[in-house]
This record gives structure tokens, C-alpha cells and sequence, in this order.
């Protein structure tokens, strides 16, 4: 029974280049709406463009002054320190993206030419260096000094930086640009771009494209798009038209699943941009990839002949996004490719399948070979099954997390609600540490950055991964597993209310909930925090624990070492810092803090107004936080304890929630 929902990250190389590819990708997809303003403006401004404006597109001259405009500005300045802020943010929060954003200045001044691979090397530089240097003084700053330290090293840190990317990396990167123009200079002189699919389609289908995409061809492109108004680079890899034919090929010439499902996948690839969609379809049949790299081919080859391109890049690769960013004496070429594109791959798929055998790979198998190669779940992968499987009826789930005591606490406490909402009482859910994790549990869940360290200690359970223990979808589909392996002889009938309360009862006890005491006290309430960051916000619920007695002072710490490892944000607002599971020595007795934050404060990306620091000792504070999690799973809870004017309506709301 040990299924994986959540695919394992290998260390193998190609895994590798997957993880790189997607870190530059998490620094040019967060900006891809700069990129597309950029590219309006282009299209609409510039000399050959729609609306042509001097002024705007940045030639001509006024009062006998060449005009600036903003086509350059902005590709020049804006789109490279977008990029550096966002790559040093990814490595060390807004500090980070600050010293990026200022050591990549000296590229850009340094070069002279748009500074995209610059930018994507000195920003995610300039956050790790800086993460190093606050370490060696961290804890050492005498209290009031922390500003003036902080600021000073991040202004001195990020001037070196500057002078480092101006006189060593823009000139390497300058080489870098030129060198990487000319090759594919070389390859459009010689009418050889075509052949680039022959490695763009399968690195597609193996998801090693966003390091092609996004680390060459996308700073190529823009770089080209700004001296000719265009650039075919940016639809090596984003033509629509090769998946769309292999779609409907299957929609025609497929078999079961794969042909009914089809029509509804080409439909998501082509509008939606979605191209991960038909990569299972292409994994059944290896031998569809020569479909895809003739369209791919035939595609490129139409946009060479016809000397058509974009202005910008399209993301996601969707029809739309394309015709959006086509230049504008190109439309009647990129949309010629993308039909010539989509026929060829269509004809030599029909092909592969009416000359294949009869017995073709399970569609659900191939999304599961996708998501292995991809390394993490597909977002897609879910329309090729219907949930996890097992081999016989559930009785026992179990959370796991590094602690067992805070976000594996509420996410059991989620699911075991809209278990016994669904009729099955009798199913057992508890959470644990994953190291007390044994092989006697039929479900194991986890966060996704915790799936590998769970599934060696139990290989014989069914393993869910999530990223968000508060309103995982996971967990319908979990109920619905629960519902199919039912069976007559289970013992249980769901409509008959005596045994539910009685199993509500066992679970209650087995859980070793109590009325939740003192655990949460009117003074470890706090209506308006005045932390500003995610680590400010750690260290006041920290304080209220430790001002209660409950936790030693460095707790605290072993919370921040917690949230480094695992983020512990909830969903619906809601995030629960606890300590690690070796800090358990420094819980004195249980506590919880909530401290709301109207304004909200950033948490790794997400919007978090309630902090609820957490301290557990032998299972005292499940009730309370079975309490919140059930406040937190209920939209019109979180409105009222967001409009509460006082302490007491905030015990009263989990008082009351804890007693139903």
C-alpha cells in the first residue's frame, strides 16, 4: 500500500537542473506582469508600434533633446532590479532583495545593455551574502544598536557588491550575452534554429526547461526585442501549437481515459498555458515526443521564414498570452506557426497511435511517472485520477511533523471534523513527531517539505503530502478514500449516531485532549501586535510564552530554527510558530499564544493577521488548538475574531467553538 502522492526529489543531475531552473524561474514568473507592461508599451510607443509617440517610445528628439522615453528605462533599469529584489528575497526575505537589487546596479551600469542574467546572479549573491554576514553578529548587537548595525551593513555590504558586479561580473556576463547572441545568430544565418526543439520538446516533458526558458533564451530575447522591436526567442519554447496537436490526436485516436480526457486537457493547454498537461499523454507513448519536436520544428521554421516574433515573453504559453505579445507586423506569422505547429504534430501523433499496440499505459500511471520526473505534485496531475488509492478500508491516519505538537495537531483536528461529518467515526486520527513515527498507520500526511524523511519510517502507508494543514484539498480526497474502502463487514454503520459519539469519545481520549485549563490566558492575548516582519512576529508570541512561565527564553530561538525548516503557515490568515521537536526539554508547561495583526504581515509570501505561538507538553493543549483549528476552518469565525474589540470575545469565540 505504499502510495506516494507527493513525487520525492532526487539529487540525480537532471533533478538538479530541475531545481535551478525553477529558482530562475521564481525570479522572472513573479515579474512576468513588468514584462508584459513593458511590452504594451513596446507595441504600443515605439517607432514601428500601433501608436507611435516620441516621447514614450524613446526617439526623436524634443527642444533638441533626444527623448528617453520609457521602453528603455524600463528594460534597462526596471525589469534587471525587479528580477535582483525578487532573487534576493527568495534567499533572505525583504533584506536580501535590497543588497541584491544594489550589487546588481554595477552590472547594469557596468554593461550598458539589459542586465538579465546579471541581475538573476547578483541578486540571489547579494541576499546569501548578506544572510552570512548578520549571522557572524547575530545575538551580539548591544539593544538599541540594531538599526544603526543593520542599516549600515546592508548600505556597505550592498556599495562593495556594486563595485564587484560593475568591474568583475558585468564584463563576463557582457561576454556571456555576446557570445550566447552570436551562436544563435549563427543558427537563424544558417536556418538551423529549427533544430533547437530537438532538444526544447523533450527538455519540456522532463521539465528541464525553465533553466533553457528562463536562464537563456527569455535575457536573449528581450535583448534582441529591444535593438529589432521582436524576437522569435521567446517562442522556442512557448508555441502552444505542438501539445495541442498531440491532444487532439488523442481525442481522435486515443482509448479510454486518454481519449475521453483529452479534449478537455488540449482545451487548458491552449487557453490556459498550461503545457504540463499533456506531458502524461506524451509519457504513454514515448515515441509522441517526434510529434512534438516536428511541430516544434515546423513552428520555428514558419516563424523564420515569415520573420515573425514577440515583443516580450508569453507566460504562460497560452494562446492568448501569444497573440497578446505578437508584434505588430507578426500575427499573421505566429499565428501561421502556431497552425502549422499544431497540424504536423497532429499528423505524426495520428500516426504513432493508430500504428501502436492495443494495450496502452494507464493515464493515472504516466501523471504519476510525470510528477516523479518533475520532482514535486503536478498541478494538473489531478485531472488524470481520482485520489490516492489503497488496498483495503482506512482506520488509522496520522499527522506528521517535526514537533507533532503544533500544525500536525490542527491539520488532525481538520481532518478528523470532516471525517465525522462524512459518517466514519470509527476512523482514528492522531498526529506524531516524525520520529515516533512506526509502520502500523494506513495514512501518513505531511508537509511537503517533510514527505522524505516520513515515507522510510512507514513504506507500507498510503502518503499524502500538503502545503497547508488549515483547507488542504487533500483532504477531501482522503474522505472520499475513506468512503470507497468502507465495506459491509467494517462494523460501523455511518447513520447510526451510538457508535459515533461513542468512537468521538475514544478519539477525544485518545488524544489526550482536556478542557484546555490555563493553556490559553487572558494575557497571552494580544488584539493589536506591533511586530512589522515574520521573525518580529515569532518573537512576540514567543515573549507571551515565555512571560507566562511555560517556555526557557531560548525557545524562542528553537521556533525560529522551526520556521527556517518548515513554514508553519496555516491558511485563512493563520500561522502556528512552535519549537522544534528537540526543544521540547524547554517546554515548562503548556501555552498558547495568539497576538492578531489587523494590517497583516507578510509570511514567506502569504498574508498572516494571527500568530499563534505554541507550546505543548503531554498533549495538554490539543483541545485549545483543536479549538482554533476549528475557528480557522470556518470563514465566518476568522470574520468575527477579526472584528473582535476585546480579549474576552477571542476566549469566548474558542471557548465556545472548544465546548460544541
Amino acid at each position: 500500500m505504499a502510495t506516494q502522492l507527493e513525487a520525492r526529489s532526487g539529487t540525480s543531475a537532471r533533478v538538479r537542473v530541475q531545481k535551478f531552473g525553477t529558482f530562475l524561474s521564481g525570479m522572472i514568473m513573479p515579474n512576468i506582469g513588468a514584462f508584459i507592461a513593458w511590452g504594451i508599451v513596446t507595441a504600443l510607443f515605439i517607432e514601428k508600434g500601433w501608436l507611435p509617440v516620441p516621447q514614450l517610445g524613446g526617439y526623436g528628439e524634443t527642444g533638441g533633446v533626444a527623448n528617453v522615453g520609457l521602453v528603455g528605462p524600463m528594460i534597462t533599469y526596471l525589469l534587471p532590479l525587479l528580477i535582483a529584489y525578487t532573487g534576493g528575497r527568495m534567499v533572505y526575505d525583504v533584506r536580501g532583495g535590497v543588497v541584491g537589487s544594489i550589487a546588481t546596479m554595477g552590472v547594469i551600469v557596468g554593461a550598458g545593455i539589459p542586465m538579465f542574467i546579471g541581475a538573476m546572479i547578483m541578486g540571489p549573491l547579494g541576499g546569501w551574502t548578506m544572510k552570512r554576514i548578520d549571522a557572524i553578529w547575530e545575538n551580539r548587537i548591544k539593544p538599541g544598536f540594531e538599526m544603526l548595525v543593520n542599516n549600515f551593513s546592508a548600505g556597505i555590504w550592498g556599495a562593495v557588491l556594486a563595485l564587484v558586479g560593475f568591474f568583475g561580473v558585468s564584463p563576463l556576463v557582457l561576454s556571456f550575452t555576446t557570445g550566447a547572441g552570436n551562436a544563435v545568430q549563427w543558427l537563424v544565418d544558417n536556418g538551423l534554429l529549427p533544430l533547437t526543439s530537438i532538444f526544447i520538446e523533450p527538455a519540456k516533458v522532463l521539465f528541464l526547461n525553465n533553466a533553457i526558458n528562463h536562464g537563456v533564451l527569455t535575457p536573449l530575447g528581450v535583448q534582441q526585442s529591444l535593438e529589432e522591436g521582436k524576437s522569435i526567442l521567446f517562442l522556442l519554447e512557448a508555441n502552444p501549437g505542438p501539445g495541442l496537436g498531440i491532444l487532439l490526436a488523442y481525442s481522435f485516436f486515443g482509448r479510454g481515459i486518454a481519449k475521453a480526457s483529452a479534449p478537455g486537457a488540449a482545451i487548458i493547454q491552449f487557453f490556459g498555458g498550461i503545457h504540463e498537461i499533456y506531458f502524461p499523454y506524451v509519457l504513454m507513448r514515448p515515441l509522441l515526443i517526434l510529434a512534438a519536436i516536428a511541430g516544434g520544428m515546423t513552428g520555428v521554421a514558419t516563424l523564420s521564414i515569415t520573420n515573425a516574433g514577440l515583443v516580450a515573453p508569453a507566460a504562460p504559453g497560452s494562446i492568448i498570452a501569444v497573440l497578446a505579445q505578437t508584434a505588430r507586423d507578426s500575427y499573421f506569422g505566429v499565428a501561421l506557426s502556431v497552425v502549422l505547429a499544431t497540424a504536423v504534430s497532429f499528423l505524426v501523433a495520428s500516426v504513432i497511435l493508430k500504428s501502436g499496440k492495443d494495450q496502452e499505459e494507464d493515464l493515472a500511471a504516466a501523471a504519476a511517472r510525470m510528477e516523479s520526473l518533475k520532482g514535486k505534485k503536478s498541478s494538473v496531475a489531478g485531472n488524470f485520477r481520482s485520489g490516492p488509492a489503497t488496498d483495503g478500508p482506512i482506520r488509522s491516519i496520522v499527522f506528521a511533523c517535526d514537533a507533532g505538537m503544533g500544525s500536525s495537531a490542527m491539520g488532525a483536528s481538520v481532518l478528523r471534523n470532516k471525517i465525522r461529518a462524512a459518517g466514519f467515526p470509527d476512523v482514528k486520527v492522531t498526529n506524531l513527531a516524525i520520529s515516533s513515527l512506526k509502520d502500523d498507520y494506513d495514512v501518513v500526511i505531511t508537509h511537503q517539505d517533510l514527505a522524505d524523511r516520513a515515507e522510510p519510517l512507514t513504506q507500507s502507508a498510503t502518503h499524502v503530502a500538503v502545503d497547508n494543514f488549515m483547507n488542504s484539498p487533500r483532504y477531501d480526497e482522503i474522505v472520499d478514500l475513506i468512503r470507497a474502502g468502507e465495506t459491509a463487514d467494517a462494523g460501523v454503520d455511518p447513520k447510526d449516531p451510538a457508535p459515533a459519539a461513542a468512537a468521538s469519545a475514544a478519539v477525544m481520549s485518545d488524544d489526550g485532549a482536556t478542557d484546555g485549563g490555563d493553556v490559553l490566558a487572558e494575557e497571552s492575548v494580544v488584539l493589536n501586535g506591533t511586530a512589522t516582519s515574520q521573525e518580529d512576529a515569532i518573537d512576540e508570541a514567543g515573549r507571551l510564552l515565555v512571560a507566562r512561565g511555560a517556555v526557557d527564553s531560548t525557545y524562542v530561538a528553537a521556533m525560529h530554527e522551526r520556521e527556517r525548516s518548515v513554514p508553519t503557515y496555516m491558511g485563512n490568515f493563520l500561522a502556528i510558530p512552535h519549537g522544534t521537536n528537540a526543544a521540547k526539554d524547554l517546554i515548562k508547561r503548556s501555552a498558547v499564544s495568539i497576538v492578531r495583526y489587523p494590517e497583516g504581515i507578510d509570511w514567506n509570501g502569504k498574508q498572516v493577521k494571527f500568530v499563534v505561538g505554541v507550546a505543548g507538553r503531554n498533549n495538554e493543549h490539543l483541545s485549545i488548538l483543536s479549538a482554533i483549528a476549528r475557528v480557522f476552518s470556518d470563514k465566518a469565525q476568522v470574520a468575527r475574531l477579526d472584528e473582535a474589540t476585546t480579549v474576552d470575545e477571542v476566549l469566548a469565540l474558542f471557548g465556545k467553538v472548544n465546548a460544541s
